[in-house]
């Protein structure tokens, strides 16, 4: 395998090779872009001698106003060359706006994005033009020294490269130049590696910006998700709530109907009317529960304070709720303090052992703070299989923070902050 593959690196730097080629192409087409920076600096030497000192304002102005204006073009050259001859796509820098001109341009003198493009410009695109320029030299040096002795022979004698007098130096220069040869494909490939990469991290997108970017898009679209997900929970509810639910209530009053008025029927079909009039209460209850697991109305309707109160009166322990909210927050962020607390007593009752539980739920700035603490066993754990780590996910899915403390024989302490900044 390692022969193999050193065998085909060696083919593809073969001086005949169509990747040696591209990249010379490469190398070689980039060196008047590359030196045009410095050409935009140096013109005002070369046009206007210094005479006076608006001519030396001249010098000052002229290369920096010239050297702004054209940067993003150059910078978009090289990209394009980048492309044409290597096929190595180099996303594009996030344009000013539709409707930005030149003098837009020159604004931009504060920005890192203008730095990185200059420095490129005046300080790495020309040092890559002397590779690039040494790299065309390596060839045409290269191919005059292989060939010296397929026209020294029409040299006359006196000659210094005269084949007749020569022919040591001859075959020295001729060896000379096949070494030439053979390495000025792997310059190339040296400098047209060097060129793009630094085409890439100087001339395309900052790698730090379009990180910073794709998290705040990537946020974004989890907030949209998130909201999406609670208004279709929402949507659920309202559906179940004004349908099934009630087509359930009309079929438990009729079978009750039924059940206090049709008392002159058989036992055995009496004993399937009763029957069927508590299974329908049952899933009326089940399906009650459901829904307010889904989204409670009363949340929507009238905020924390009601919908809370209404879970702590459910609780066959002691609750002490104390919810202050001068601001709602969106309904997705009461959403997730609303299960949290559910959940939360939810497992309290379940597996604590307590006798009392304090639930806290206030509004600082922007920031809402959950607070669930119960005088129980402890010991609570993300892998006691008390559903801690679904209330962990459902707090970072709007960046909030979850803590929990639960030493062994209590007390136990959820704290929540959910982000609310309106």
């Amino acid at each position: 395998m390692v022969s193999s593959s050193v065998g085909r690196r060696v083919l593809t730097h073969a001086p005949w090779s169509r990747a040696t080629w591209r990249e010379t192409v490469f190398v070689a087409s980039g060196v008047p872009l590359q030196l045009a920076g410095w050409a935009i600096v140096a013109l005002p030497w070369v046009v206007w001698p210094a005479s006076d000192v608006s001519v030396i304002l001249l010098w000052l102005a002229v290369p920096v106003v010239g050297l702004v204006l054209v940067a993003r073009p150059l910078a978009a050259a090289h990209r394009e060359r980048c492309w044409a001859v290597l096929g190595v796509d180099i996303p594009p820098l996030p344009p000013r706006g539709e409707d930005a001109g030149p003098l837009d341009a020159l604004r931009d003198l504060r920005s890192p994005e203008l730095w990185r493009l200059v420095r490129y410009h005046l300080l790495v695109g020309p040092l890559i033009a002397l590779a690039g320029l040494a790299t065309v030299a390596c060839w045409l040096a290269g191919a005059a020294l292989t060939t010296v002795g397929a026209y020294a022979w029409a040299l006359p004698p006196d000659s210094p490269l005269s084949l007749t007098g020569h022919a040591i130096r001859i075959g020295v220069l001729t060896a000379g130049g096949v070494v030439l040869l053979v390495g000025a494909p792997w310059l190339a490939d040296g400098v047209a590696r060097w060129d793009a990469g630094a085409v890439r991290s100087l001339l395309g997108p900052d790698v730090t910006s379009e990180l910073r970017r794709r998290v705040e898009d990537l946020a974004e679209k989890r907030a949209s998700v998130v909201d999406a997900a609670d208004l279709e929970r929402r949507r659920i509810e309202r559906d179940l709530h004004d349908g099934v639910q009630q087509r359930l209530v009309s079929l438990a009053m009729n079978l009750g109907l039924a059940r206090e008025t049709m008392r002159d029927l058989p036992p055995e079909a009496l004993k399937v009317i009763v029957e069927a009039h508590e299974e329908s209460k049952e899933i009326l209850t089940d399906l009650r529960n459901f829904i307010r697991g889904l989204h409670p109305a009363v949340l929507e309707d009238r905020g924390l304070d009601a919908a809370l109160s209404g879970v702590a009166a459910r609780v066959p322990l002691p609750v002490r709720l104390t919810v202050d909210v001068p601001r709602r927050a969106s309904s997705t962020v009461e959403a997730v303090a609303y299960f949290v607390v559910s959940e939360a007593l939810t497992n309290v009752v379940k597996h604590a052992g307590a006798t009392s539980v304090d639930v806290a739920v206030l509004r600082r700035g922007d920031t809402l703070h959950v607070t669930v603490s119960d005088n129980g066993k402890g010991g609570a754990s993300f892998g006691g299989g008390t559903g801690l780590r679904g209330l962990a996910r459902r707090v970072g899915s709007v960046d909030g923070t979850f803590r929990i403390t639960s030493p062994d024989g209590g007390p136990t302490t959820i704290d929540v902050e959910l982000p609310c900044a309106l």
